[in-house]
């Protein structure tokens, strides 16, 4: 048995997709699937009450969608690392969810032992970005674009925009600076408007970009 087990959550409207994947993450030695959601409110509902390591999330679901239950999570600063598995591979699809917090994406087709990787992948840490996605999102990033924006930020910024690079949450961050949740969300604020930013994503991209990864 594993060390450290993956605690994962599924959310999509197709009770057959779940009943697939959870049949094969059920085998896998270091992953539980801890529970099910059917669209995107229950899926922001469960992963509050589960707390899971990963969710499971498809984009298109009546209701509320993958890409809002991603804005909700954000909101409420939920350290959960989203995986979007999806049908669909518009650039116009896939790219809204990763500015809207999820850690990559992977397609409903994908291997099994695949998805198995991408999932302890994304729980490690990183982003999972196929090249033809992070080129759209870098060039929409483009306009203005520069190391010099970096130039204002303060070392302690620095420090916190290496580890938003490393996929960690506010919360992560706090402990490993030892502050509170609250300074970390000013600092995390700070760095979005410093690096003329909308979100954590871009922020990381332009970390990678320009060498302020760690």
């Amino acid at each position: 048995m594993a060390d450290k087990i993956i605690r994962v959550l599924l959310v999509d409207d197709h009770q057959v997709v779940r009943r697939g994947l959870r049949t094969f993450l059920e085998i896998q030695e270091d992953i539980e699937v801890v529970g099910e959601a059917s669209d995107g409110a229950e899926g922001v509902a469960r992963t509050e009450e589960l707390r899971p390591d990963v969710v499971l999330m498809d984009i298109k679901m009546p209701g509320t969608d993958g890409i809002e239950a991603l804005r909700r999570l954000r909101e409420l600063d939920n350290p959960a690392k989203v995986l979007i598995v999806t049908s669909f591979t518009e650039q116009r699809t896939v790219v809204p969810a990763l500015r809207a917090g999820a850690s990559g994406y992977v397609y409903k087709d994908v291997d099994p032992d695949a998805l198995a990787g991408a999932i302890r992948s994304v729980h490690a840490g990183h982003v999972l970005l196929q090249p033809e996605v992070a080129g759209a999102l870098l060039a929409q990033d483009d306009a203005g674009a520069g190391t010099g924006r970096g130039s204002t930020l303060t070392e302690r910024e620095r420090e916190v925009l290496g580890l938003i690079a490393d996929g960690r949450s506010n919360r992560e961050i706090a402990r490993a600076f030892v502050l509170s949740e609250k300074t970390v969300k000013t600092h995390v604020s700070n760095i979005l408007m410093k690096l003329d930013v909308a979100d954590r994503t871009q922020a990381a991209l332009w970390a990678v970009r320009n060498g302020a990864a760690g």
